[in-house]
């Protein structure tokens, strides 16, 4: 996957990044490093339903001179579509709308991940157990990912792709769904809690099919923000369509890693973001949440 730049651009820009707080496999202090390794100037960290790794970001840009943009990925369901949404320097408290909507969220998630454990573990040998031996922390975010790794340990996959692929995937017989806010309920409580919403990845390709136009023309009207354009999982025809989209309502126009480190090939750095719409995204920002600077 080639990388995406901007001509002119001064600043390496990646909206789109994870930590062992949700499912990846780096900590906040190495995922900064790694950015730094690779020239990036500016990183936001995006884990699932979860402001946990927040507190780390001060020292880690303090230690490696890369700035750090909070945020959050949050899960929302669209009848039997995972909708996922980039919540850019939102208010963090407990007492909003989006904290505890994800609270609830990340409670639903353990007892579904429990459950899908039952059922594959009648036909794969992989127990509740082995998928805590994957989670890094108590305060980790425990998901399908987690159940992967714990598939991939005992070899019955070789990685996470293909436990996705296989026994995770969404229409299996193993899939088990779990609370989620709708996505106009998320956008609106992105928007309440101050931050900028951006739908993520919505072409991806590990869907059954692509977010319907409809859907995203009702996000626009609840206060959409963002397209996240430049991901791994567009090829240039989605990338041609998501632009056009957003230009023609006005978005801004995002690019990300979705880096998880191994957890996926993704890597940091391979889609970035134009300066300009961080300015934008920052200018937008009405929760005090700000990006942090060495």
């Amino acid at each position: 996957m080639s990388e995406r730049s901007y001509s002119g651009a001064r600043q390496r820009i990646d909206l789109h990044g994870h930590s062992t707080c949700s499912d990846g496999t780096t900590s906040v202090p190495d995922l900064f490093a790694q950015a730094q390794a690779v020239g990036l100037d500016v990183l936001a960290l995006t884990d699932h339903d979860t402001v946990e790794g927040w507190p780390q970001l001060p020292a880690a840009v303090a230690a490696t001179g890369v700035a750090a943009v909070p945020g959050i990925e949050v899960s929302s369901e669209h009848g039997h579509r995972s909708v996922h949404l980039l919540a850019l320097l939102v208010d963090p408290s407990e007492g909003t709308a989006l904290a505890a909507e994800m609270a609830e969220a990340r409670s639903s998630r353990i007892e579904r991940a429990r459950r899908m454990v039952d059922l594959i573990g009648r036909d794969h040998p992989v127990t509740w157990d082995d998928v805590l031996a994957q989670v890094a922390g108590e305060e980790t975010v425990i998901g399908r990912p987690h159940i992967a790794d714990a598939l991939v340990a005992a070899g019955v996959v070789p990685d996470r792709s293909a436990a996705f692929a296989e026994i995770l995937r969404g229409s299996g017989p193993y899939y088990v769904p779990y609370y989620a806010p709708s996505p106009l309920e998320a956008v609106a409580a992105i928007r309440e809690a101050g931050g900028v919403s951006v739908i993520a990845h919505p072409g991806s390709v590990t869907r059954d099919d692509d977010l319907p136009v409809e859907l995203l023309e009702e996000l626009v009207e609840a206060g959409l923000d963002g397209v996240e354009v430049h991901h791994r999982e567009h090829d240039d025809a989605e990338r041609e369509r998501l632009q056009s989209f957003a230009d023609r309502h006005d978005l801004l126009v995002t690019g990300g890693s979705d880096f998880h480190g191994t957890g996926k090939p993704n890597l940091l750095a391979e889609n970035l973001t134009d300066p300009a719409v961080l300015a934008e995204i920052e200018r937008r920002a009405t929760s005090g949440t700000r990006v942090i600077r060495p």
